[in-house]
């Protein structure tokens, strides 16, 4: 698929980025050259490799879910400029 500086253009203007038209022609050429590295991935096999998040295999260390500092409400409360029961009151912002 190649890309020509009308297309690189129309993109440019979807995506909300102003490109100089001076700059338009070595984009799409840049952009091609991206392409063709994308079209020559796709003839890599990669039957039977598994997806993998990252190059080294490791498990993250994990902890106890417990609850270890709770139950300070009023503490809490206290540093918001405005509060109502247990909870921060906050001004209306839907009309």
């Amino acid at each position: 698929m190649a890309l020509d500086k009308a297309t690189v253009a129309r993109v440019a203007d979807l995506a909300r980025i102003k490109v100089p038209e001076a700059d338009l022609a070595p984009l799409a050429e840049e952009l091609n050259q991206i392409m063709s590295w994308i079209e020559q991935l796709e003839e890599v096999n990669t039957d039977g490799i598994a997806p993998m998040a990252r190059v080294v295999s490791m498990t993250l260390p994990m902890r106890d879910d417990v609850v270890t500092d709770g139950g300070h409400v009023k503490e809490v409360l206290r540093n918001g400029p405005n509060a109502t029961e247990r909870y921060f009151s906050v001004p209306k912002v839907i009309e």
